[in-house]
């Protein structure tokens, strides 16, 4: 049975996404978290079609992991991930650059029975208020063959004036740890789950491999269901293929991370552009499956 997308707007705060009248997403487009959790949109709840919840919000162990959001834990000497920053010299220490992603304006917001497509514009600030960056950033939702798919873009201008170094933990000394990017968290129980990738599924070794895309599969606590996500990067995103920042072990967790072991020059005035497809779905995920739902997650940015 066809189920028609939906959307409801908390007018100054977030959007709510629905297939058939039940939540797929909440996108919280102004967020007010505490600064050094560096306030920023996420995506939580995110649900699959038949309503199993797939992220996690602030989880003890790291108040600022969110659902899914954009996060950058070293954008030059600023942290827009939150948390403490790394430093080869103190470790992880607290300091005073948790910076904010700031919602301006919502400059599309169209909605029909198979697409939600949602448009908004940012300021990026430094934690003492200095403008860094203006962004404009979309969402676009479809249902798939098999679950549903959201398409994030972004495109992000440096109006710092200055150089911008975007790099990671593992760039500042840290191996083995190079997360910054489209970050997703799941659910407790996924801990120990399965990642999936285009060489064979398996756990944290396959954390800083490059791929096209991997995902995540795992089972639910309480309803004895499964669920799983897949995270497609653009062909056209830079260094395509990417790193992968991936977990099972600890928590689960999936981030496209293009800045893992090499900063990326980001020059003033320049405008850096970056797409991902997020695949949602119910169920168990073989190595098969995982193929099939990446062509759909690739399919989506090509359309």
């Amino acid at each position: 049975m066809t189920q028609n997308l939906g959307c409801n707007h908390a007018v100054g705060r977030s959007i709510q996404v629905t297939a058939g009248g039940g939540e797929l997403f909440t996108y919280v487009y102004k967020a007010d978290d505490p600064q050094y959790e560096s306030p920023r949109p996420y995506f939580h709840p995110i649900r699959t079609l038949t309503g199993d919840l797939v992220s996690v919000y602030r989880p003890w162990d790291h108040l600022w992991h969110k659902g899914m959001s954009w996060s950058l834990p070293h954008f030059g000497h600023d942290n827009f991930w939150g948390g403490p920053t790394y430093t080869k010299e103190n470790g992880y220490k607290p300091l005073d650059n948790n910076g904010s992603q700031d919602h301006d304006r919502v400059d599309a917001l169209d909605v029909s029975d198979d697409q939600v497509r949602f448009a908004h514009h940012l300021s990026w600030h430094r934690q003492g208020g200095e403008h860094v960056v203006d962004e404009v950033r979309t969402i676009t939702v479809r249902l798939a063959d098999d679950g549903w798919v959201l398409v994030y873009e972004t495109a992000m201008t440096n109006v710092s004036g200055e150089l911008i170094q975007i790099g990671s933990p593992t760039t500042a000394g840290r191996p083995n740890a190079g997360y910054g990017g489209l970050f997703w968290r799941g659910p407790r129980s996924f801990t120990n789950g399965t990642i999936l990738a285009p060489q064979g599924k398996g756990g944290d070794e396959l954390r800083g491999q490059r791929a096209p895309w991997m995902g995540f599969t795992a089972r639910q606590d309480e309803t004895d269901t499964a669920s799983t996500i897949i995270v497609a990067d653009a062909a056209d995103n830079v260094r395509h293929p990417p790193e992968w920042f991936v977990r099972s072990e600890d928590f689960a967790a999936v981030c496209p991370a293009p800045f893992f072991t090499e900063e990326l020059p980001f020059p003033a005035n320049d405008t850096l552009r970056l797409r991902y497809a997020v695949l949602i779905a119910d169920g168990l995920t073989d190595d098969n499956r995982a193929k099939s739902l990446a062509a759909q997650a690739q399919k989506a940015l090509a359309t």
